[in-house]
């Protein structure tokens, strides 16, 4: 119950189901967590369910894509708590959409959240990060963001690879070995992870067949070799891990969690 005690982490994107997964687990552990979403109810009623178990947390509306705001949310955590040990950049956005198809507004679209989102997080921890002695910045990408998953998926596959290779830049920058940052930055790629979006986009992709949703959660199983599907929590104990001082020998690497897929 003490993995991550007495740090203190954001989550954005703390409303939706990963997020929810990942700043509940961290304040079980111990953390105090500062949620923030652009969506004020979903990630309000995150922060409650840590207060009634006990935990510490506030929320914070917040547009990812927005450096003002990032400003904001680095300020109003220090003067809350003092100190910023981890930074889960879990905010994100799919398009399912071909290339022909694609608006150059689409495609800033998903960079905006997916991959400035980031860059900006990253930015304004650093000075944060710094004065706490160091921490953790966890950077949600996909396998998306390592094999390519087919029609549809270039905008969101680009933005999730960029995580991957600037969580790896980050690492080396942000290091302590000759630069003395002492920040940890590594990133997770989850893949068919039961989540409302993945159902829709899973349902949306065989509608013409008329499969029932039965039979499109067990053909996306059939692609795993553990022979099912992974839970939000499967990505939150990856998150937590990096995010506590179990990883301290561990940057600029990606954490598969996808129940073996890409290792075909």
């Amino acid at each position: 119950m003490n993995r991550v005690k007495d740090k203190v982490a954001i989550v954005t994107g703390g409303s939706g189901v990963l997020g929810k997964a990942e700043a509940l687990l961290l304040a079980l552990e111990g953390a105090k967590v500062v949620v923030t979403d652009i969506v004020e109810a979903g990630g309000k009623e995150v922060v409650a369910v840590i207060r009634r178990q006990g935990g510490e947390a506030m929320f914070i509306r917040h547009d990812v894509a927005n450096e003002e705001e990032w400003i904001a949310v680095i300020d109003q955590t220090m003067s809350k708590y003092g100190r910023l040990d981890i930074l889960v950049n879990n905010a994100g956005v799919a398009m399912n959409r071909p290339i022909e198809e694609m608006t150059l507004s689409d495609w800033r679209s998903v960079m905006a959240v997916n991959l400035d989102g980031v860059f900006l997080g990253t930015k304004h921890a650093v000075g944060a990060m710094k004065k706490s002695g160091g921490g953790s910045i966890v950077n949600i990408s996909s396998v998306a963001g390592l094999v390519g998953l087919g029609a549809g998926s270039s905008a969101y596959s680009a933005s999730k690879g960029g995580v991957r290779l600037f969580s790896k830049a980050s690492a080396f920058q942000l290091s302590k070995a000759g630069h003395g940052y002492n920040i940890r930055v590594n990133s997770v790629h989850p893949a068919f992870v039961l989540t409302p979006l993945m159902r829709a986009s899973f349902v949306r992709r065989l509608k013409k067949r008329g499969a029932p949703w039965k039979e499109v959660k067990q053909i996306r199983a059939d692609w795993t070799m553990v022979g099912h599907l992974g839970e939000p929590d499967d990505v939150a104990y990856a998150v937590l891990y990096l995010a506590s001082d179990e990883s301290k020998f561990v940057t600029g690497t990606e954490l598969v969690i996808d129940g073996g897929f890409t290792a075909r």
